[in-house]
Order: C-alpha cells, then sequence, then structure tokens
C-alpha cells in the first residue's frame, strides 16, 4: 500500500484535507483514507479522534492496518447511527431474527409433519395403500385423496419429529 501513497502527492488524502493540514508522502492515513472518500474519516475522526487513529494505525502491522480502518468506519458509521450501542446493537437485532425465525421455521415443518401424520391415519386402510401407490408414482395429473405429495415428506431438518427416538417416514408403516 506504500505505493499508492505517492498517488495522493498532489491532493490531500480525506484525513489531511479534513484536519486542513499537509499530506506527507509518508502519511499513515493516505493509503486508507483516500480523498474520495471525505465521509469516511470524518466519522472516524468524530468518534475515534485524529490522534488515537494514528496511534493505533502505527501500533498495528502494516498487513493488519487496512483491516482495522475498514472496522473503525464501520464501527464509526454504526456509533453515528446508533450512540449507545454501536455495532453490537445492529448484531443484536439481527441474532433476534434468526431466532425468530428459526422458531417460525421450526413450528412450520411441525405443523408439516403433524398434517402428514394425520392425513395418513386418517385414510382407511385400503385407501391408505392406493394413497401411497400414488404419492410414489404422482405423474403430475394430481389426486384427489389429499393434498400433494410435497407435504408427506419429514423435514430434513428433523428426522425424529416426535422425539421417541423412532424415526418417522411421514406415512407408511414404520419399520
Amino acid at each position: 500500500m506504500a505505493s499508492s501513497s505517492s498517488c495522493y502527492s498532489n491532493s490531500p488524502c480525506a484525513a489531511c484535507k479534513f484536519l486542513r493540514r499537509k499530506c506527507m508522502p509518508d502519511c499513515i492515513f493516505a493509503p486508507y483514507f483516500p480523498p474520495e472518500e471525505p465521509q469516511k474519516f470524518a466519522n472516524v475522526h468524530k468518534i475515534f479522534g485524529a490522534s488515537n487513529v494514528s496511534k493505533l494505525l502505527n501500533e498495528v502491522q502494516a498487513h493488519q492496518r487496512e483491516d482495522a480502518v475498514n472496522s473503525l468506519a464501520y464501527e464509526a458509521e454504526a456509533r453515528i447511527k446508533d450512540p449507545v450501542y454501536g455495532c453490537v446493537g445492529a448484531i443484536s437485532i439481527l441474532q433476534r431474527q434468526v431466532i425468530r425465525l428459526q422458531k417460525e421455521l421450526d413450528a412450520t415443518n411441525a405443523d408439516l409433519i403433524r398434517y402428514s401424520t394425520c392425513t395418513d391415519h386418517i385414510l382407511p386402510n385400503n385407501q391408505h395403500q392406493d394413497h401411497q401407490a400414488t404419492r410414489i408414482h404422482e405423474d403430475g395429473g394430481g389426486s384427489s385423496l389429499g393434498p400433494p405429495a410435497t407435504f408427506y415428506y419429514p423435514s430434513p431438518w428433523n428426522n425424529d419429529p416426535l422425539g421417541d427416538g423412532n424415526f418417522h417416514t411421514g406415512g407408511g408403516d414404520n419399520i
């Protein structure tokens, strides 16, 4: 990245422009705060301060500086949007959303399994065999014996839907 700092000799980096100082060829900010992204440095400066960022960049190994600056910029933007929680608030919201969606998915899979189990047990014995044959050999013509075959297969996420140690296949005789 040191070669990229020579590109900025004509135009000061966003940090030097913001701080109203001359951008030197060995400017620590130049490779990471290009003149095209002034808001990036403005956010980082507002939250962390130029002196702290400069100290941090000098302490971090050269190959880790870009990641450090990206992390600082992301956290600064998050802190501006949510001054109390910052990134942690965004992560917390996403985690709660994942948990809620997982519960919804589990409930839907349980409903599908329950529906398929109930439908299989409601049919009389001779219709049950005809019903299984229709599910296996269905050629797209449809069947009047119940819902489409896709509702009869257990969820790939829950191979033991009843939790009793017997692996149910959604119909037929369990072996």
